[in-house]
């Protein structure tokens, strides 16, 4: 549990399950659409992806569930780190709440922002 006092040692080890259990449900709902889910052509959007949710129209392309998964421990490692840094300093439902926040909106739109090549910031 890193360079944590033993009392705190079991809520670390939660912290860390909520990141993977909690984290990666909000990026299989919304996390990924709005990373990653490609815009229809009649409505382009700066914003944020606007479809796949749930992983819709995975079945047609295999290398679909690599990305998914491989963008998702991104997505829970960016949860993570703010894991190791509030260590000792929050309660277990402030986390909790963060890790929502962090894996469905914050992350997955700033992804959208830079690599989606549609959003506000990408460079083409």
């Amino acid at each position: 549990a890193g360079c944590v006092r033993f009392k705190n040692t079991q809520n670390i080890l939660a912290k860390n399950l909520i990141v993977v259990t909690l984290g990666f449900l909000c990026w299989y709902f919304i996390g990924w659409p709005l990373a990653f889910g490609t815009p229809t052509a009649s409505e382009p959007t700066k914003f944020a992806g606007s479809n796949n949710f749930a992983m819709d129209g995975f079945l047609g392309a295999k290398t679909s569930f690599r990305n998914w998964f491989f963008q998702g421990c991104f997505c829970a490692t960016g949860g993570t780190i703010v894991s190791g840094a509030v260590a000792e300093r929050s309660k277990l439902r402030g986390f909790a709440t963060y890790t929502v926040l962090m894996t469905s909106i914050i992350y997955p739109v700033v992804i959208w922002w830079g690599w989606s090549g549609n959003g506000w910031v990408s460079y083409t």
